[in-house]
Parts: structure tokens; C-alpha cells; sequence
């Protein structure tokens, strides 16, 4: 059996080919997105939140419909964005003002989308399964996160 951190070599690997060429933000973001999904099936929802003007806004995710809009500083989400440092939940359930998007999510971990020293979203996964993020995620879903960065065209918006 794969462990975790084997499958985050591979994925790695496939985001730096993937990445590779040239293409819009847009279709780099989603493509990003659909593979993580992929290469973890107990992620059962995987995307992004982008600030806009007075908070995040749904932006490209796998996974069941979600929450469009969350305040700074409310849920995991806000307080990652609020904070700027990427944050574990092994239990949803113990977060106080955990926002429930989907009622089956389990645990929970968001990073914080850092480019040029200024937060412009963050990067949130969900799992059915109590406990299901450690370490081993943190450090190869940041890895994964700074190979989408350093792809993207800077000159041309997010969406």
C-alpha cells in the first residue's frame, strides 16, 4: 500500500509536468484541484477560497456544492485567512463556529494562499474520516501549493 508521503512524491512529479506549459491561471487552477482529488480518495472536497473585497469567495473545488462566501476570522477558513498559518482539525465537530458546508465532513485542513508576501485565499480540504490530515499532509499539500504558485502567470488574475 502506498503510504502518504510516496503519494505526495508522485503527485508532485505530476504537477511539475502538468504545470509546465503554458495555459491560462484558470485551467492551471482547476487542473490542480482535479488532481489532488484524485490522487486521495479520502479527500472528499478539495478547492479554493479567494478574497474579494469584503471576504472569500468560492472559487475552483472537486467535490460536493459548498459554501460561497465566508467572512475573515469565521469557520476554518476565515481564521486561516485571518491568521495566515495553516491549521489541522482532526474533529469539524470540535471547531468552534466550524461552518458546515457539507454535513458528512469529518476533518478539515486549509492553508493559506501566500503569493509576493500578500494572503490572497486559502487552499481548503475536507474528509469523511475523523482525523484524517497530519503533518505528512501539511508539508506535501505546501509543496504541491508553492509548485501551482511558482506556475501561475502573476500578470493575469486568479479566477
Amino acid at each position: 500500500m502506498e503510504t502518504r508521503r510516496v503519494k505526495y512524491n508522485s503527485l508532485h512529479a505530476q504537477l511539475e509536468v502538468l504545470l509546465s506549459k503554458d495555459g491560462l491561471n484558470m485551467s492551471k487552477v482547476a487542473n490542480f484541484v482535479a488532481l489532488i482529488k484524485q490522487t486521495f480518495s479520502s479527500f472528499s472536497w478539495v478547492g479554493f477560497y479567494i478574497y474579494k473585497n469584503d471576504g472569500l469567495h468560492l472559487s475552483h473545488f472537486q467535490g460536493k456544492v459548498a459554501c460561497t462566501y465566508i467572512e475573515v476570522g469565521k469557520g476554518v477558513c476565515g481564521t486561516v485567512f485571518a491568521s495566515k498559518k495553516p491549521l489541522i482539525v482532526p474533529n469539524v465537530n470540535e471547531f468552534e463556529g466550524h461552518i458546515v458546508c457539507d454535513e458528512g465532513s469529518q476533518s478539515e485542513i486549509v492553508l493559506p494562499v501566500i503569493i509576493k508576501g500578500e494572503i490572497i485565499g486559502v487552499f481548503d480540504i475536507d474528509s469523511y474520516e475523523l482525523n484524517n490530515f497530519s503533518e505528512v499532509d501539511l508539508d506535501g499539500l505546501d509543496k504541491a501549493l508553492q509548485i501551482l504558485i511558482n506556475s501561475l502567470n502573476l500578470k493575469e488574475e486568479l479566477k
